[in-house]
């Protein structure tokens, strides 16, 4: 086993602000609790909740990392007690509570998936975030199943390029909104059956159009805000919204006659706070119904840029232009 280092270098911030308050800083390298495995990364995911966190409004569950990152994939290169020794050496991806852009971080053995061949490490820590969310949002909370129709908002960010092929690969129709023709052309290449642009067709008129007045039986929605009421006006009877983040607000007023008259069904959820056994659970369902999609070269997420670690803050600031497709991702430079 390769020595390992005193310190690490990480991504940090001392004040919340704009992408240029990102900055490498030494830290101790973290030790290895009870269940949980050192992992040297390789490459870390950037999502939306970092700039969120990094802006001062999404700070950390208590117990967590201070560093971003809530995704990484790398080798493991200690283990805590109780973990079983054949993760030693193992390459792996796994969902963190924090601490991801960095050279070296924690996570519980088991939320890590193995790293299959044909899988770059990029790939690989470009997956959890996005697989657990909308694992568990779509098909856990939301119910979908073969042959329904689901609605998806922000279709080319790395949720919604995720809800599109994961929705295709167990049989779903999805329509998705976008910001541009551009945006909409690769949405339907990803799989998408349908791409609104939201900037010049009023989605909720489309959705109409497409289903023929019955509307669709999901709404996976990270907007929010005024986009509620309309979400549930594209909802048929017994349909069911999922809310996973509030990009376009906090708060939505919404006809709640409407709510009992088609029998709606509103959720949401956050995963970062979730206690560590709901996320073993998740980890497992992923691994036994998601996780062959990818080993069968079937399921891999669309990849935007790829930037060093120490320029996160380019990575923040080409997350939040909103031109990216997929996932961006930082490379750590470790294996």
């Amino acid at each position: 086993m390769a020595h390992l280092p005193a310190t690490m270098t990480a991504i940090g911030f001392d004040a919340p602000g704009g992408p240029d308050v990102l900055r490498p800083e030494i830290l101790p390298l973290p030790v290895a609790g009870p269940g949980e495995v050192l992992i040297r990364v390789s490459h870390a995911g950037v999502n939306r909740p970092d700039v969120i966190q990094r802006q001062g409004f999404y700070p950390p569950p208590p117990g967590a990392s201070p560093i971003p990152g809530l995704e990484i994939a790398g080798e493991v290169v200690a283990l805590g007690d109780g973990v079983e020794a054949a993760l030693l050496g193992q390459q792996v991806c796994a969902l963190v509570t924090g601490g991801g852009y960095a050279e070296y971080c924690l996570a519980r053995a088991d939320h890590c998936l193995p790293v299959p061949e044909g899988l770059t490490m990029a790939e690989a820590a470009a997956l959890p975030e996005t697989l657990f969310t909308v694992w568990h949002n779509v098909f856990e909370r939301g119910w979908a199943t073969e042959g329904e129709t689901m609605l998806v908002h922000g279709g080319t960010s790395g949720i919604g390029t995720m809800a599109i092929m994961l929705g295709k690969a167990f049989g779903l129709t999805v329509i998705v909104t976008c910001g541009s023709e551009g945006k909409c052309d690769a949405a339907l290449s990803i799989g998408a059956d349908h791409a609104i642009n939201y900037r010049d067709k009023d989605f909720v008129e489309e959705i109409r159009a497409i289903t023929g007045g019955a509307g669709v039986e999901l709404v996976l929605d990270m907007v929010s805000g005024d986009y509620v009421a309309r979400n549930l006006a594209c909802l048929k009877e017994d349909g069911r919204h999922v809310t996973i983040a509030v990009l376009g607000g906090l708060k939505a007023e919404i006809n709640m006659a409407l709510v009992m008259g088609r029998r709606l069904t509103l959720t949401g959820s956050t995963l970062r706070a979730r206690p560590d056994e709901f996320k073993a659970l998740l980890t497992q369902e992923i691994a036994q119904n998601a996780w062959p999609l990818v080993e069968e070269g079937k399921l891999r997420p669309v990849m935007d840029r790829s930037f060093p670690l120490a320029e996160a803050a380019a990575a923040h600031a080409r997350m939040e232009a909103g031109d990216h497709i997929g996932k961006i991702v930082l490379e750590i430079g470790n294996g």
